[in-house]
């Protein structure tokens, strides 16, 4: 039953969220689906998938200065520990900012989407 669940239930999933995709009569894309789930993963990465990385990189770097100062008043092993924490919390912040941003960048550059972009009007004559 193990064995069956293993395959049956990523098979389901992809036929649910794939399927819609591919008209495979007319040979073409659906675009409509498309573009519904690119948005549904932009927003997902954006709203929630960044935010928690952002936490996840906080809450390191606050351990890291709680060992330092307040563990590591007395010990200096502590203290090692507390700084490696905070160089990586600061790490990771770096990390993920730069691509969030460089993600966005492109994603602007490439695929602007109608909400969120304005272009100027075609001069007419």
């Amino acid at each position: 039953m193990k064995n069956l669940s293993r395959i049956a239930v990523p098979l389901a999933l992809a036929v649910v969220f794939f399927a819609p995709l591919s008209s495979l009569a007319a040979g073409t894309v659906n675009q409509q689906w498309a573009q519904y789930y690119r948005d549904t993963i932009v927003w997902a990465v954006n709203s929630v998938l960044v935010p928690v990385l952002m936490a996840i990189a906080f809450i390191v770097f606050l351990w890291g200065v709680y060992k330092y100062f307040i563990q590591g008043a007395a010990d200096e092993k502590n203290r090692t520990d507390g700084r490696q924490f905070v160089f990586w919390g600061i790490i990771g912040f770096v990390i993920i900012s730069s691509i969030w941003g460089l993600v966005n960048i492109v994603g602007q550059t490439l695929i602007p989407s109608t909400a969120s972009s304005i272009h100027p009007a075609y001069p007419t004559l």
